[in-house]
């Protein structure tokens, strides 16, 4: 999953958006966060792209009940000097492999690990040296799901304003995400989402939950090519044009 060309328009790397179509009260049931704020909105969004503030669902710190927070895509650490210490370098994903071991994920991994709902994710399959199909990855039941995320929390020197941001874990790819690229988000089971959400140094990281999803759970379908805008949203981005 890498960063796409934002100002260009187009995609040109892997797994750069999903999408998210269910409302807030489908993701509070799924989720069991019960009955969400009046004031907190969140309207579908067909094409989730990077630097864009996205829900994701982590333990609250002082009730240990779960919370859903907004925060930007693309994580910067707590010690960086500035936003733009990172600029050109992209954060959106943290790659399985070596999470332990990387400085820029070894603290998040171990104590700031979140859900990040989603009903869908994006390839591109290239076709010709300027042509890629994009295809949309869900599951077969349609089903919203969850893509194991780690999250950060980073101060702003200037004006003292903290900064929430996420990045999703991607892994190996299975059988059917192959077909397009060798990698995939890390797609958690319903029943993981407690482990994978566990905070605290006294917890062992749950690096056996970074595995690529059973393929047979999962359609892929082509879609619609102006979802490699990130102008252009809406539900018309799944269809098969």
């Amino acid at each position: 999953m890498a960063l796409p060309q934002r100002n260009s328009g187009t995609l040109v790397a892997m797994c750069g958006r999903y999408l998210r179509r269910s409302d807030k009260q489908r993701i509070a049931e799924v989720f069991l966060l019960g009955k969400l704020p009046e004031s907190f909105a969140l309207s579908p969004d067909y094409n989730v792209a990077p630097t864009t503030f996205q829900p994701v669902i982590r333990l609250n710190r002082d009730t240990g009940a779960r919370e859903i927070v907004m925060m930007r895509w693309g994580l910067i650490p707590y010690l960086a000097k500035s936003a733009t210490e990172f600029k050109g370098f992209s954060a959106i994903n943290a790659r399985a492999e070596g999470l332990e071991a990387k400085a820029l994920w070894r603290v998040p991994f171990q104590r700031r690990r979140c859900l990040v709902p989603a009903d869908g994710f994006y390839e591109w399959k290239r076709l010709t040296l300027r042509a890629k199909q994009p295809y949309a990855y869900q599951m077969r039941d349609g089903h919203p799901f969850a893509f194991a995320g780690l999250w950060d929390a980073w101060k702003d020197p200037a004006d003292g304003e903290w900064l929430q941001t996420f990045a999703i874990v991607t892994t190996k790819a299975n059988e059917l995400a192959a077909e397009v690229h060798d990698r995939m988000p890390v797609i958690l089971h319903p029943r993981d989402y407690d482990r994978w959400l566990e905070r605290g140094e006294t917890y062992e990281p749950p690096v056996d939950l970074l595995r690529p999803y059973e393929a047979d759970a999962m359609r892929a379908d082509t879609c619609n090519p102006a979802v490699g805008n990130v102008r252009n949203n809406g539900p018309e981005m799944l269809n098969n044009i």
